[in-house]
Parts: C-alpha cells; structure tokens; sequence
C-alpha cells in the first residue's frame, strides 16, 4: 500500500484519528458521567435492595398463609359453637 502523495491528504488523515480517537474518549467521559449520576440519583432515592425486597415478600407470604389458616380456624369454631 502506498502512501499519498499530497501531504494535504495525510494531514487531513492524522486529523480525522486524532478527531475520532478524542471523540471516543469523549463518549467514555460522558457515559461515565451519566453512570455517576444515575447512581448518585438512585442512592438518594432511598430504595430497597433486592435482597429487602424478597424478604419482605416471603414475609408477606407467611403471613398470607397464616391469615388464611386462622380465618378457616375461626370458621370451624363458629360453626361449631352454633350446634
């Protein structure tokens, strides 16, 4: 492969990588930025892990479960105290 022979061409060359090398390292910036941030926003949220989450979910759980067999409880004693 050869090599131009107008310098014009080659200094235009140089500036396009070094353009598209400053504009990816600019996009890194940014996106890092944005990550910064986003997480930043969502510390401030005060908002539940996952693992809070599935805890309390399988609390709720339990205590579902639980209603329904003091609730089918309750029932048997009241039809019984009706005889």
């Amino acid at each position: 492969m050869s090599q131009s022979q107008n310098p014009l061409f080659d200094e235009l060359a140089k500036l396009m990588t070094n353009a598209a090398g400053a504009a990816q390292g600019m996009s890194q910036e940014v996106e890092s930025l944005f990550r910064s941030q986003g997480q930043k926003m969502l510390n401030e949220m005060d908002l539940v892990s996952r693992e809070e989450f599935e805890v309390v979910k399988a609390m709720a759980a339990k205590a579902r479960e639980e209603n329904d067999e003091l609730k089918a409880r309750l029932e048997a004693l009241e039809k019984a105290a009706k005889k």
